[in-house]
Order: C-alpha cells, then sequence, then structure tokens
C-alpha cells in the first residue's frame, strides 16, 4: 500500500488538531508550523478534510479549523478516504464486478483480503490514539514484526 504525500500530511495535521483538543478552532499556520507542512498545500488538504466533513472552519481573525466530531470517532481509514478515495483499488473496479478464469479464478478472493488487510489497521486506529500515542495493541504487535522483519533483511 502506498501512503502519498498528501495523505500524510492530512494525518499529521488531524493529529495535531486531535492533540490540541481545543474548543478554539486551530489556524492552518499553526498546524503547519507545528508539523512542518507547507502552508499552501495544508490549505488545500484543510479543503478537503472540511468537504469531507471531517473538519469545521471559521473564518475571520479568530478563524481556524477544528475536528467536526470527537477525535475518538475519526479513524485514520476516514482520513485517508476523504484525501485518496478507497483504500485499496483493483484498477477502479468493484471487486464485486471483478471474474478471473482458469487457474487466475481465486485471485479476486486474493484482491479481497488485500483490500480488507489495511482496512484491519486503518479502521480501528482513531485520531485520539494517534494523538496520546496509544495505538491499540494489535497494531503494536503489527508494528513490532515489520520492525523485526525489516532487521532480519537489512
Amino acid at each position: 500500500m502506498r501512503i502519498s504525500v498528501k495523505v500524510d500530511y492530512a494525518v499529521r495535521a488531524m493529529a495535531q488538531l486531535a492533540a490540541e483538543g481545543s474548543d478554539e478552532p486551530v489556524k492552518a499556520e499553526t498546524l503547519a508550523r507545528a508539523q512542518d507542512i507547507p502552508l499552501k498545500f495544508l490549505l488545500g488538504i484543510l479543503s478537503d478534510l472540511k468537504r469531507a466533513h471531517l473538519l469545521r472552519s471559521q473564518r475571520g481573525a479568530e478563524g481556524g479549523y477544528w475536528l467536526s466530531r470527537p477525535a475518538t470517532d475519526i479513524s485514520l481509514a476516514d482520513v485517508i478516504r476523504a484525501i485518496d478515495g478507497p483504500l485499496a483499488n483493483v484498477h477502479d473496479t468493484s471487486l464485486a464486478q471483478l471474474a478471473y478464469n482458469g487457474p487466475a479464478e481465486s485471485l479476486r478472493e486474493g484482491w479481497m483480503a488485500v483490500r480488507t488487510s489495511p482496512r484491519s489497521v486503518l479502521e480501528v486506529v482513531s485520531l485520539a490514539d494517534l494523538a496520546s500515542g496509544n495505538l491499540p495493541a494489535r497494531v503494536r504487535e503489527l508494528a513490532a514484526a515489520y520492525e523485526a522483519d525489516v532487521r532480519t533483511y537489512t
């Protein structure tokens, strides 16, 4: 799975907002500075997140952005879908519409598993988990397994 820079920036900005936990809007400049994100790029991302109803905004001198619902209710998957669309695509076709013949017949099930795998992490990690540094145990286990594999092959 490829995580775009845009998604990386979006998740970091949303985690920053979750950590702020403020009832007051946070300025885009503050988010950009805190997460070292180019402001112009961030403004476009914030617009996408607002359009997806993950953020609210207020204009004016006292304006800024804040989460549209509690950080515990916004998953990493929600943010990724708002920015890049579905978590995993197979050449922009619905998995229900895919059909293969012969030895590739079971490939549809393989693609289903690929699509489900990222969801098993991204849909269970909330912005609150990320901001607090308290990821679910299963996610920490998967990260530890990855680190062990990287050490083995480097």
